[in-house]
This record gives C-alpha cells, structure tokens and sequence, in this order.
C-alpha cells in the first residue's frame, strides 16, 4: 500500500528525451565498472530504473551529461545498500569507505583514492565529470552536503549497531532524515545539470536555505512512505512510518497517515517558501540574469520533489514483489 500513496503536488515537471540511449550507456558503465557484479544483482538494479529518476530529476542536461548524472545516482543507491551485507567488521569498512568518497571532491580532480574499491574508483571517476566547468564556489558548496550525507549515513550504521541499536524519536528523527535524503547536494546537482550557478547571496538567504531544507523534508518523507514495505522487509528501523508507530504507540496504518500528513505539511512549506523568492530577489538587488539563475535553482528543487516522486511510484526497489538478491554484491572490497 504505501508505494502507491499518492500526493497533491502542485506543479509539473518535464522529463528528460535521453531517457532510452543514457539507460543504455549507463548499464553497461555499472557493469564495467563492476558496480555490479552478479546477474541476479544486475536484475535488481535494472528493475530500480534509476535511468528514469535521473531524467525526471535532471530533464535539462544534455544527452552526454544525462549519463553522468545517471552514473552519479548509481554510486548513492549501491552504496547504501552496502549497510545490508552481513560480513564481519562491515561497519569500519563502510566508515573506511564513506571517508575516501567524502575526500574526494577535497583533493585536485583526477587524483586516485586512497581507498581502492569499485564505489571509490568509480566515484573519482564520475566527480571529474561532475565537477568539469563549476566554479570553487559550486564544488566547495557540493562537497559540504555531500560529505554530510555520506557522515549521515555512517552514523545510521553507528545507530543501529550493538543490542537493540538506539531509537531516535520523531523530531530527531525528522532532523537526521533531512540529512540521509542527500537532496541539497541533489539540488546543487541540478546547476551543473543546467551549466549555471545560484548567486552565493541568494543561496546562503534564509529563504533559499528554508526552501531547499523544506524540499528535502517533503522527499525524505516521501520517501520513507514509498519504501516502507521494502525497508520492513529488512528489518530497518529508520523509516519515518516505524518511528511514528513506535513512539506514539499506534497501529501501522494511523503511522502511514502520520507520515503522509507530515509530508504534505513540508510540501505546504516548500510552496511558501517559493512564493517569497521574488521579494528575496528583490530584497538582493539581484539583475535579471540573476534572477533568472534563482529560478532556475528553485526548478531544481521541483525537478527532485516530483521527480523523485513520480519515480518511487513505479520502481522496482520500492516494489512489494520486487526482486531481492539474499545479499547485495560486495563493492567495498576489490
């Protein structure tokens, strides 16, 4: 039931024409780079169709850069899945990992990782795609929430090891989930997607960082709600459905209408926020020109709020019947 949860989204977004000859660039990248290793997990990955999340999140890029934002979004999706192998000491390979993806956007493009392993390797490789024609300014902004995302979900392991792991309640949940998203550096994405760069006194307004942190929460949400039968399949605590249920001791279904009512709370606060841009521009001073560029970061956000959402609607990953290998193929190790 909750994959099929639908919202009131008050805008459309378009989706990118690149879908069908990026997903098939992209594929055989996974498959080289040996992101993917085993037929069954390239059957699982397929089904995820993360080729059309990235070209519903990403609609302007062009057809070479549509294949490294794919590429991008491959190395996030395996890289948590990496939580769920059940190998000894997994846990400080995984922080030995999180580290060597966290530096790399901190050292001169092109350097090899410290760490060698399919995720870093190809990580090094993409960044230096990714990164190609930003300014410091955009690569130092990036980096910030990308190292924030990938400390998050280190903690996230922290947090559910040793006896009964510890229970955040709903706030503190709600305040770390806003980190495990990764949507700010999501969101940062979707200027190099476009070759342009939010002006630095737009970006670090309150109004700009409220909109940005109200989109992550909508998304976050969104997103526990669409994967909630998936993640409870595997036992995983960090879903905003069970830390409702356990916290106010309710049944499964007054959860999912808990967390849907917060999510659409958080979609009501992004629309405020947006409706105070034009008097933030104003309030800047901001040219047309850069004018233009904060709409072009607010159409950013929207891209990724119902993007990502019209893509969990229908994945395989989140999927009741979806396919499941017994353990996801080990990228740690070489």
């Amino acid at each position: 039931m909750p994959q099929d949860v639908r919202f009131d989204i008050p805008f459309s977004t378009p989706v990118s024409a690149h879908l069908a000859s990026a997903r098939e660039q992209h594929l055989r990248w996974v498959r080289e780079t040996g992101l993917v290793r085993s037929q069954a997990g390239f059957d699982e990955y397929e089904s995820w169709d993360l080729a059309q999340a990235a070209c519903r999140t990403y609609p302007y890029a062009s057809a070479d850069d549509m294949v490294v934002l794919m590429n991008w979004f491959s190395l996030a999706f395996l890289f948590d899945d990496q939580f769920d192998a059940e190998i000894p000491d997994r846990a400080d390979r995984v922080a030995e990992v999180a580290r060597e993806l966290v530096a790399t956007p901190l050292r001169p493009v092109g350097s090899a990782p410290r760490v060698v392993c399919p995720i870093t390797l190809a990580w090094a490789e993409v960044w230096e795609q990714l990164s190609d024609g930003m300014s410091p300014t955009w690569q130092g902004r990036f980096a910030a929430s990308w190292g924030r995302f990938l400390v998050a979900h280190v903690e996230e392991v922290d947090l559910a090891a040793g006896d009964g792991g510890v229970e955040l309640g709903v706030e503190e949940y709600a305040a770390f989930r806003r980190r495990t998203v990764g949507i700010h550096h999501s969101i940062d994405a979707g200027e190099r997607s476009r070759r342009f760069e939010v002006p630095a006194q737009a970006q670090a307004h309150p109004v700009m960082i409220g909109l940005r942190d109200a989109a992550a929460d909508t998304i976050g949400f969104m997103n526990d709600i669409h994967s909630f039968e998936r993640e409870k399949r595997r036992g995983d605590g960090h879903n905003l459905i069970v830390v409702l249920r356990r916290e106010r001791g309710c049944s499964w279904e007054a959860a999912v209408d808990e967390a849907v009512a917060m999510t659409t709370e958080g979609l009501r606060q992004y629309v405020e926020f947006e409706a105070r841009v034009p008097e933030m521009c104003e309030e800047l001073g901001l040219g047309v020109a850069e004018r233009q560029q904060v709409w072009m970061g607010v159409e950013a956000a929207r891209h990724w709020i119902n993007g990502n959402y019209e893509w969990a609607l229908t994945t395989g990953r989140y999927a009741s019947g979806a396919v499941s290998r017994s353990a996801p193929d080990d990228l740690l190790t070489v």
